[in-house]
């Protein structure tokens, strides 16, 4: 019982765990999910089940399992090495002390302390917090991972006392609440109860044994620049994704088979990408640009378009059914229990590294016309409480390469959107090719997913892309939270950033 409940494990991801319960709904027929609309990846989520007398706590940053709380014994049938924490009646009606409080039929003492965990230490005593009832005090009793809380009355109290006596009089009730955490006491844990390491993996099927072999799981995403992703896997080596250049069977290989394959089918948003192509026609070539306008249009496997050019009034039958089979084998790899997906494409022009970025660190990505597929876009997803796409993806984490930008920290999926624009407009100054492409990293392009008939439905343009007049000061509508679905695009060289109202990251591209 140190590590969870039976479908619960500490250390689990909220995705997991959430898409457990969510799936079976006569069971836990209630979730309420609790977070901080204006912090909602620095505050913990709670997950809240009444129905089943238990609430979970969650981290923000890493979103991993770190508390269980029994708050009703009534609710749940509980056992620990086959002894049952409490005997549940058949029938479940509430009973009511001489207090008029309803009692959760918890266990008692002697039952913790003889039968079902033995001796421990002494534990902690808390004086009356409750303004309706001054009189009752509570007794913190701790084991290895695992702490109960029993109300004991205040006037019996004494430091000098014996607890095992104590606990075991008319003075101590049945305990209200049991807790379930990683450390050797609750004193101990409490401290960096939502900071220290945990032990578990992040997916259920990982902690299981007799299960098939499963892929290890990505602690951290490190984004090197210059179309080169290193994935930071929990046991194995780390993987390098060279975009331009890994192939779908690398990434099967490493990363074992995509959850689903999502093929591209929307053209709605052409006219963006033929806009832009004149405009690099009549500008000429240049460098380092915000984003090109096919990546900015795939930025999310529920919104995918297509790149290829419209074909020309003259354009022979061949070369059209040509270009519509090579748009057609164009698809994303999701890996919903990884936080990311891969877009499988042609080989492009890679995106420039960063501009203080050591030349041996990147790989020499070639730029050659070529009939093999292969990973051209990374999508690291942030599962943001409060956002569209909600527990669809296990939250994503990522970091920029603190040696590729030359800082002493990499800025990563916790800073806000307001910290990361100002550090990459700095990063890049003077190297752009034009001043128009410098401003265009101040412009954002506002989608807005709710109009879709299906959450796969495309992405909707409130705005240009270049016009910048729709563009929100960072920060500005943080009050608001982030549960609508409209959000807004930033570009920068190799990366385009999905950013909601309350200044978080929901989802990173890399091409």
């Amino acid at each position: 019982m140190n590590v969870g409940l039976t479908a619960v494990v500490l250390g689990a991801s909220l995705h997991d765990i959430l898409t457990r319960l969510k799936a079976q709904p006569l069971l836990y027929p209630t979730i309420d999910v609790t977070y901080s609309p204006i912090q909602p990846i620095v505050a913990p989520i709670v997950l809240n089940l009444p129905a089943n007398g238990f609430r979970l706590r969650f981290d923000g940053p890493d979103q991993r399992l770190r508390l269980i709380e029994i708050l009703d014994f009534g609710r749940t049938q509980l056992s620990y090495k086959n002894i049952d924490l409490v005997k549940l009646p058949e029938e479940k009606t509430p009973i009511f002390t001489s207090s008029g409080h309803v009692n959760q039929c918890g266990p008692v003492f002697r039952h913790v302390y003889n039968r079902l965990m033995g001796p421990t230490f002494p534990g902690e005593y808390l004086q009356p917090q409750d303004k309706a009832d001054p009189h009752t005090g509570l007794y913190v009793l701790s084991y290895p991972g695992i702490a109960f809380t029993f109300p004991l009355q205040h006037t019996a109290w004494s430091p000098t006392a014996d607890f095992v006596s104590l606990l075991s009089s008319n003075a101590a009730a049945p305990a209200k609440s049991l807790a379930i955490f990683n450390g050797g006491s609750w004193q101990e844990a409490r401290q960096n109860l939502f900071t220290r390491p945990c032990l578990n993996p992040r997916s259920l099927a990982l902690s299981m044994k007799g299960k098939e072999h499963q892929p290890d799981e990505i602690e951290m995403v490190n984004v090197c620049g210059g179309g080169l992703v290193e994935m930071i896997r929990r046991f194995s080596i780390p993987f390098r994704i060279v975009l331009g250049e890994t192939t779908p069977q690398d990434l099967v290989a490493e990363l074992g088979p995509p959850d689903a394959i999502y093929r591209k089918n929307d053209h709605r948003l052409s006219i963006h990408k033929n806009r832009r192509r004149e405009q690099r026609a009549s500008h000429g070539s240049y460098g380092a640009s915000p984003a090109r306008s096919e990546d900015l249009f795939d930025a999310d496997h529920s919104s995918a378009h297509t790149t290829t050019d419209d074909s020309d009034a003259g354009e022979d039958d061949d070369q059209r059914e040509d270009e519509q089979g090579k748009s057609s084998a164009k698809c994303f790899y999701n890996y919903f229990h990884h936080g990311f997906d891969i877009f499988i494409s042609y080989p492009s022009n890679p995106s420039p590294p960063f501009p203080q970025s050591v030349p041996s660190v990147h790989p020499s990505t070639s730029t050659e016309a070529t009939d093999h597929l292969v990973a051209t876009k990374v999508l690291l997803h942030g599962n943001v409480p409060g956002s569209y796409p909600f527990n669809r993806y296990r939250r994503s984490r990522w970091v920029i390469d603190p040696e590729a930008i030359e800082a002493v920290e990499g800025l990563d999926s916790e800073t806000s959107f307001a910290t990361l624009s100002e550090e990459l407009r700095n990063i890049w100054k003077g190297n752009y090719a034009s001043v128009q492409a410098e401003k265009a990293t101040q412009n954002a392009i506002v989608l807005d997913r709710d109009w879709g008939d299906s959450p796969g439905s495309s992405y909707e343009v409130l705005e240009g892309w270049e016009d910048g007049e729709q563009v929100q000061k960072r920060g500005s509508g943080a009050a608001e939270g982030s549960g609508s679905g409209t959000t807004q695009i930033y570009g920068f060289p190799g990366m385009l950033f999905e950013v909601l109202k309350n200044d978080a990251v929901s989802c990173l591209t890399i091409y």
